[in-house]
């Protein structure tokens, strides 16, 4: 989304609209918040940028590119299709862990951006999604899994399932159970299910 590209300045934008985005709210946010935060002049931000939203949309597609890196590099040591979607659980709740400014974002502050509900079309996210279905569909190739299971289908419930445990422990302020336990509750409620 981003017009043009000096790295430096760039990146140096996006990450400020993190800290903004994560400390005031998408509504709340002015973009002159975004350039000062920078330490930019307020119309340098629409050198990169056309708007808030643009800013939103560029900051998650950011981020989608560095967690579909982090993801098929973790996967790649992976052989069994049962131990990937166990790899899949943990890496992804992990992320949101790690990163609770930028799980905020995307948990709460993206879904409120009516741009990014109606007009984006995130090819990254549907990336994401088919590296579950891909799992899903190599189980079944080894007979793992069984082979009435629909990829489509169990993809969207299994990230489902791992997105809610993501807003519950953004919007929580008590955690009753840690990231692994989830990923590992999660991983094998879908594993048996779908055992052949």
């Amino acid at each position: 989304m981003a017009k043009k590209r000096d790295a430096n300045k760039y990146f140096k934008i996006i990450d400020a609209a993190t800290k903004v985005f994560a400390e005031k709210g998408f509504f709340q946010s002015r973009v002159a918040d975004i350039a000062r935060e920078a330490g930019v002049a307020d119309g340098t931000i629409y050198i990169y940028f056309d708007n808030k939203d643009d800013i939103l949309i560029s900051l998650f597609e950011e981020q989608m590119r560095l967690v579909l890196e982090n993801m098929e590099s973790k996967l790649s040591e992976v052989e069994n299709p049962a131990e990937k979607l166990r790899v899949f659980a943990l890496t992804h709740l992990k992320l949101v862990e790690d990163n609770q400014s930028m799980a905020e974002i995307i948990q709460v502050e993206l879904r409120q951006s009516s741009k990014f509900i109606k007009e984006y079309k995130n090819e990254q996210f549907a990336r994401y999604l088919d590296i579950i279905a891909g799992i899903i569909r190599e189980g079944q190739e080894k007979g793992i899994f069984r082979a009435d299971i629909i990829p489509g289908i169990a993809k969207r419930a299994f990230f489902g399932a791992l997105d809610e445990m993501s807003r519950f422990w953004v919007l929580s302020s008590k955690k009753d159970y840690d990231i692994k336990t989830a990923a590992v509750q999660i991983s094998e409620y879908f594993l048996e299910g779908m055992k052949a």
